[in-house]
């Protein structure tokens, strides 16, 4: 054994071998790709049988012209358990979606974003149905701050909605997706500017839908958005969240009702109400939650 590693190192033939094999390589590196890519594309055809043959339901997109149009039929998040399924369409305005704590409006941001991306690349949905033109998706769903470069959370947000606003002329047909717009800055301003910024994507048929707690937006872009809400019911002192989407405006709230249910202090709720009551009479409601 010795003697052969000897032999090996004396006559280099472990390096020969290497650079015969490289040179090799090198020469079929065409051929090589080519093998790469069909047992790839092999795989993931594998893969798209397997998980539409699966326990979960899905069903195959109808891709359709661009155009500002988009449906679907009981459409689900594949990783929730018992997950709701949602009717939900879009034709020629963009949408805005108020809702209750809790009630489920990002998780349905989420929902179709994700559908949306399984449509144009596995041809694949959890849904019964789901028609959309191809979409190019951005979303700005969930904004931290950033400590260690010094940015506050409203300073993220200016700069995820700044590159959000950098696509709207491309030549693409953009889905925008926003859950909440600069909830990190005060009241009159944020509104003014989510206004702005929300007629702005909604150009050149780009689709957008965004969650908002801001009523007054509903009012500011009744020409260009619809209106959607979650809600809620209270049974036997306990919040119960049926999570289906629906047309319209919310009417109801329950930011106060959740302190009560988290046993604050009744002096604190009750002026709350108080409060809220009187803010309602002298202002118009502003707030879903």
């Amino acid at each position: 054994m010795y003697l052969v590693e000897l032999l090996k190192a004396i006559f280099l033939i472990e390096v020969f071998t290497l650079f015969k094999v490289t040179k090799e390589l090198e020469s079929k590196q065409s051929s090589i790709k080519i093998l790469f890519n069909y047992v790839g594309t092999i795989d993931v055809a594998l893969s798209i049988v397997s998980l539409r043959a699966g326990e979960k339901k899905t069903c195959i997109p109808t891709l359709v012209p661009p155009k500002k149009e988009l449906s679907t039929k009981r459409m689900y998040h594949p990783l929730i358990d018992d997950c709701m399924e949602n009717d939900f369409s879009i034709l020629e305005k963009s949408v805005l979606i108020t809702g209750s704590n809790m009630s489920g409006k990002s998780t349905f941001l989420r929902t179709l974003l994700i559908n949306s991306l399984l449509a144009q690349t596995i041809h694949t949905c959890f849904a019964d149905e789901f028609v959309s033109p191809i979409l190019k998706q951005f979303s700005s769903i969930r904004i931290d701050d950033n400590l260690f470069e010094g940015k506050s959370y409203y300073l993220q947000e200016v700069t995820i909605m700044r590159s959000l606003l950098e696509q709207v002329d491309s030549p693409n047909l953009n889905l925008f997706v926003l859950d909440e717009v600069f909830k990190g800055t005060n009241t009159i301003e944020r509104i003014a500017a989510a206004k702005a910024i929300l007629s702005y994507l909604n150009r050149n048929d780009n689709i957008v839908i965004v969650s908002t707690h801001d009523i007054e937006l509903a009012e500011m872009l009744n020409h260009e958005y619809d209106l959607f809400h979650f809600t809620e019911s209270v049974e036997n002192n306990e919040l119960h969240f049926d999570h289906i989407i629906k047309a319209g405006p919310l009417k109801t709230r329950n930011a106060i009702k959740i302190l009560e249910l988290a046993n604050y202090p009744i002096d604190i709720t009750q002026e709350a109400k108080q409060l809220s009551a009187a803010l309602t009479i002298t202002r118009p409601v502003t707030s879903s939650s």
